[in-house]
């Protein structure tokens, strides 16, 4: 049988720790599928694009990345398509979207997909954007054209969440989600009760690489926002975007706040929560106060914690240890799995 064939768009940190997965997993798959994953294209905006049908030699992307910082010029891959061409021509089975979040609008990565479900082709997404703008339109083209589309990696890396809900707690009505679902500000505000003030928090996180040169997409809650409204749309069928949830970052939060909420027994969490009454789904990302024995309270620096409300399995709590772009990328990996098993 002939490869399963994937085209990556993007290839940082994330799609990079795909690639070596693909390589180390390779005769493992090729095992129990009968098959292997090749992958026919890497895009970027400014290292390159590959193209190759008959499949890219990742062991030599993944080095020309290290060593050069983009594919090098002889490449014999390398090639002037960008994402929307692979997306509209390529050869592949698969789209993997891996490319840079535009939480205003969820563009231009909701088009790749659209353009490739279009065709018929499956399609992977560990960028939340489109399921956070337009979820119930990809989903719904999907089911037209016979194509299977999974995002596991855009909530929690590759934590178990929308896999759990279809595998596992199939027919469960969930009625609310919440959690801690950006690492980034729950560092910071672990620093914040250590002592630190925000500048010198945000200067740690920056030197740990947990801190982005621009932090606005955390601290002002946009990264948590795209989150909940992925688990709200999918979950509890909402049909919600980031402009309609009750917003509020922690950049006003200092030390004096930290201190008062530990006075009443309290720990400030930025809490993300939807919920569903009477058909209707509400969301908020808030800073929060939370008893300091709360599960949630334990849930610090890098780590992540989402709970879901079922009618039949009650309450749920995953918790995910400091999350890295290896979690992400297994994500990645796990839904290419899914789709081998659905489709052979």
């Amino acid at each position: 049988m002939s490869d399963f064939k994937i085209a990556m768009l993007g290839f940082g940190n994330v799609g990079r720790e795909l690639a070596t997965i693909l390589l180390e997993k390779d005769a493992d798959v090729r095992k129990r599928y009968g098959r292997g994953i090749s992958v026919t294209a890497i895009t970027t905006n400014s290292r390159g694009t590959l193209y190759d049908p008959a499949g890219i030699d990742l062991k030599r992307a993944l080095k020309e990345i290290k060593e050069n910082g983009r594919f090098s010029a002889d490449h014999p891959a390398l090639s002037s398509r960008d994402s929307v061409a692979v997306a509209r021509e390529g050869d592949f089975d698969a789209i993997l979207e891996m490319t840079t979040l535009n939480i205003k609008t969820g563009l231009p990565a909701t088009d790749h997909l659209r353009f490739a479900l279009e065709r018929g082709k499956h399609a992977v997404t560990a960028n939340k954007g489109p399921i956070a703008w337009h979820y119930r339109e990809l989903r719904d083209l999907a089911k037209s054209k016979g194509a299977q589309f999974y995002f596991e990696s855009t909530v929690m890396d590759g934590t178990p969440l929308f896999n759990l809900a279809d595998e596992t707690l199939r027919l469960c009505q969930i009625t609310e989600v919440s959690g801690i679902l950006n690492s980034t500000t729950n560092f910071i505000l672990m620093k914040l009760e250590e002592g630190l003030s925000y500048d010198e928090a945000l200067a740690e996180g920056r030197k740990l690489g947990i801190v982005e040169a621009d932090p606005s997409m955390d601290v002002d809650g946009h990264d948590p926002t795209a989150k909940i409204i992925a688990m709200a749309n999918v979950l509890m069928d909402a049909e919600l975007t980031p402009d309609q949830v009750e917003r509020k970052g922690i950049a006003g939060i200092g030390r004096e706040e930290i201190l008062a909420a530990k006075s009443r027994g309290n720990t400030i969490k930025l809490l993300c929560k939807a919920k569903k009454e009477d058909g209707r789904v509400t969301a908020s990302v808030l800073p929060t106060e939370i008893p300091a024995n709360h599960v949630y309270a334990s849930v610090d620096g890098a780590s992540s914690v989402y709970s879901i409300v079922t009618d039949y399995m009650g309450k749920l709590t995953m918790i995910e240890h400091d999350g890295t772009p290896l979690q992400t990328g297994y994500g990645v990996f796990g839904d290419i799995l899914r789709i081998l098993e659905i489709c052979g």
